[in-house]
């Protein structure tokens, strides 16, 4: 047997998105990082081996500006332009290269991970190595570090290690959960396998092995929606073992997957129910996609109400968006829905101390490991949730080797640097300001070659055309234009149609938590009378001054005399929001008390009621790129530029009163937290580029005592990325002014720029 020894600053064992995510964010700090994965594939359930689509915040689109950034972010960008029907290879390179593409990373696949060591009393463990075996190669490899993460999923090393963890379902007493059982039972979520069909154009014929499962004994064909059309994650329900031990019976719960697939496509081809005579059976999951096991025990448990009220931690270092989303333990079996859900409305926050272990010193985790209740872990399971908990970890983990401490040093000592580091890496965060000191763009001037001032639908259209995609759409259910507040509203004016004399019911509410975008509070409220005719401008005096910047919801009352008029795109920091209950999954029961189901996006996602507030805003400010938060947080955070004209360039400048040493330049771009961008073929967009993404940019610099002569340091084309570093060069030396000039964006009106850094050297 062949043996080696490898050294690392930090071991990442588990190759799935939380484990990919924190492996580079790590290496990109400069770290020597080895990532460890047991398949041959990175990418965890959401790898061609298993094929489940990557899920996050957005919640299938239920959730507003909330898809995660960083490097979940990246991969979900760059997946939609190379990938945009959604291939499940194709994605498999997507996260390949993404780790490939960091020289500070040693990949290691195909490599189990199956001995811990471990030493110190059972209070302060601490892991000295981890030992795998790469199975091919035959070689048995021991690594060593100061920084363990265990993003396994199931949670081994630690385990091994002896970390405390939870295993099924908390009673409700011992976090006051509501829909925590009475007392603690040891049940899961199960796990799934998954199958592709594909139409030949021929008839084919199946015959059914003698594994498959004759589905008619069973409650499947009357509890759960099946369809010929459908395959791959449409089948999420195919799930199983929630009684079972998810590890301990993987084998059996495997068998029994397969089992029900193969009795699944026998009932479609062969019951005489379904149009299915040229489809075929393309592909079967062979690996199960497993939902929950082990969840370590840290210094923060979230819990039920951390996701309902959308907790405000001081440690905040990830977030998500999906609902709590419990399955029944039977599975597939079970007679009734296969999903209960309930939603927060708004993204809630994860905490640092959720992803550390309270008694193994040296070792963070992330993923379907968190430190959470059962309960809470329904909604923070999914995937690209992982991968923001994962980058938090990753970073972690850099300054733990850089400040020679542990984990919970981080958060007793070094808590503010570790989120300012956060942001800076455009990690999906909320919550978080910008106060690094070292971003030098934060004291200096900011000024725009313009500016858009107005919330609303310009008055020449969205294109320079007034007739330009403008549809009536009936007022037979409310409606809903969130858009921001800075620093006042005092009115709204719209464009409606009236079919005779009548009156519209005009009010406005605040959102509650500053990333919601939901009416929680009405503030204000006016009757405006509407003549009858055809497209006139009426104005509703409803004032809102909420003393800082904030979301607002103007609802516009139904009425079946009315018709409002809607244009695409939306203008920056605005959504509009139908007051209907809105599902698209018939196996899931969806709790309808919460805002966000009430008051879905969906319906007419991508476009805007026409209308224009008063007065001028400040949301949409140069000063908004220098300051403030990456995403939208009480508005959202970002300049946008007055129209693009053909031939002339909108730039950012920052000037300073003294000359500044800069290192480099932190650029992050609006790429429409919005629009989700799923993996695989869930809710697809047509752009493969973000139309609100700039295209192509310069980064200059004025040196001191340069005079007025622009040094050009960094010209990009075609982008199609969100952040963009640029090192300065080390011969450019003291700067005077920097500025970013923008020639053409990749669709969008305006340019748009979140964020505008100049670090110090």
């Amino acid at each position: 047997m062949r043996t080696q020894t490898v050294e690392a600053d930090i071991v990442v064992v588990g190759g799935g998105l939380a484990g990919v995510c924190a492996a580079v964010s790590a290496a990109r700090m400069g770290r020597q990082v080895v990532l460890i994965n047991n398949r041959p594939v990175l990418g965890g359930n959401s790898s061609s081996e298993v094929r489940v689509w990557v899920c996050g915040a957005t919640a299938h689109g239920n959730q507003r500006w909330a898809r995660e950034t960083g490097v979940v972010g990246e991969m979900y960008v760059e997946n939609q332009y190379r990938n945009p029907e959604g291939n499940p290879v194709y994605w498999d390179d997507v996260v390949l290269d993404t780790v490939r593409r960091e020289e500070n990373i040693r990949l290691f696949l195909n490599t189990d991970v199956r001995e811990v060591r471990a030493t110190g009393p059972d209070e302060a463990r601490g892991i000295e190595s981890v030992t795998g075996w790469t199975m091919a190669s035959e070689i048995l490899t021991t690594f060593t570090a100061p920084v363990f993460l265990d993003c396994t999923g199931d949670g081994l090393v630690g385990h091994l290690a002896g970390a405390r963890y939870r295993l099924g379902k908390e009673s409700h007493e011992e976090f006051g959960e509501e829909w925590a059982p009475p007392e603690p039972v040891r049940e899961f979520l199960g796990s799934t396998l998954l199958f592709y069909t594909k139409d030949l154009g021929h008839p084919v014929k199946y015959v059914a092995p003698e594994s498959a499962i004759d589905i008619t004994t069973t409650p499947i064909p009357e509890h759960r929606i099946i369809r010929s059309g459908d395959s791959g994650a449409h089948y999420w329900w195919i799930e199983w073992g929630g009684e079972l031990d998810t590890v301990d019976d993987n084998e059996r719960i495997r068998d029994e997957l397969r089992g029900v697939i193969l009795g699944i496509w026998d009932h479609i081809k062969n019951s005489g129910k379904f149009d299915a005579d040229n489809l075929t059976l393309e592909w079967i999951g062979n690996v199960p996609g497993k939902r929950e096991y082990r969840r370590f025990v840290g210094d923060y448990t979230l819990h039920q109400g951390d996701i309902v009220d959308q907790t405000q931690f001081d440690d905040g270092v990830a977030f998500g968006g999906w609902s709590i989303d419990l399955h029944p333990a039977q599975g597939m079996y079970a007679q009734g829905a296969g999903a209960l859900q309930r939603f927060s409305d708004g993204v809630f926050e994860i905490p640092y101390r959720s992803l550390y272990s309270v008694n193994v010193e040296n070792m963070l985790f992330a993923g379907r490991d968190v430190s959470a209740t059962h309960i809470a872990f329904g909604a923070a399971r999914v995937m690209a949730t992982c991968g923001a908990m994962g980058q938090a970890v990753g970073t972690a983990a850099a300054l733990c080797v850089e400040h020679g401490t542990t984990p919970r040093g981080i958060y007793t000592d070094h808590l503010d640097e570790l989120r300012q580091t956060l942001l800076a890496w455009d990690a999906p965060v909320v919550g978080v300001a910008n106060t690094d000191p070292r971003d030098l763009a934060r004291r200096a001037r900011v000024t725009a070659s313009s500016t858009t001032t107005t919330v609303g639908v310009p008055d020449d259209g969205p294109a320079g055309d007034p007739e330009a995609d403008l549809d009536a759409h009936d007022l037979d259910v409310d409606l809903g234009i969130a858009l921001p507040v800075d620093p006042r509203l005092d009115s709204v004016d719209l464009l409606v149609s009236a079919r005779r004399d009548t009156t519209l019911s005009v009010e406005v509410w605040s959102t509650g938590r500053l990333q919601n975008v939901v009416p929680a509070l009405l503030e204000g409220k006016a009757e405006v009378a509407v003549p009858a005719g055809d497209r006139r401008w009426v104005t509703a005096h409803v004032a809102f001054a909420p003393g800082t910047p904030q979301n607002a919801v103007v609802v516009l009352r139904a009425n079946p005399d009315l018709a409002v008029h809607t244009t695409a795109p939306l203008p920056p920091g605005v959504l509009t929001l139908v007051h209907r209950v809105d599902s698209d999954d018939q196996n899931v029961q969806v709790s309808t008390d919460e805002l966000l189901v009430q008051w879905p996006t969906k319906p007419l996602r991508g476009r805007s009621v026409v209308f224009r507030t008063a007065p001028e805003t400040r949301a949409l400010a140069p000063e908004r790129a220098t300051s403030g938060y990456h995403r939208n947080h009480g508005g959202p955070n970002l300049w946008a530029s007055g129209p693009l004209s053909p031939g002339r360039a909108e730039w950012l400048r920052l000037d300073w009163d003294e000359p500044v040493t800069a290192g480099e330049v932190r650029v992050v771009l609006d790429d429409d937290l919005d629009v989700e961008l799923n993996t695989l073929h869930h809710h697809r967009t047509p752009d493969e580029v973000l139309p609100t993404l700039v295209k192509d940019y310069r980064v200059e610099v004025l040196p001191d005592g340069a005079g007025e002569d622009w040094v050009t340091v960094a010209a990009v084309t075609d982008n199609r990325r969100r952040l963009r570093v640029h090192p300065l060069p080390d011969d450019v030396g003291a700067l005077r002014s920097a500025r970013l000039v923008i020639a053409a964006t990749n669709g969008a009106a305006q340019a748009r720029v979140v964020a505008f850094r100049v670090q110090e050297r």
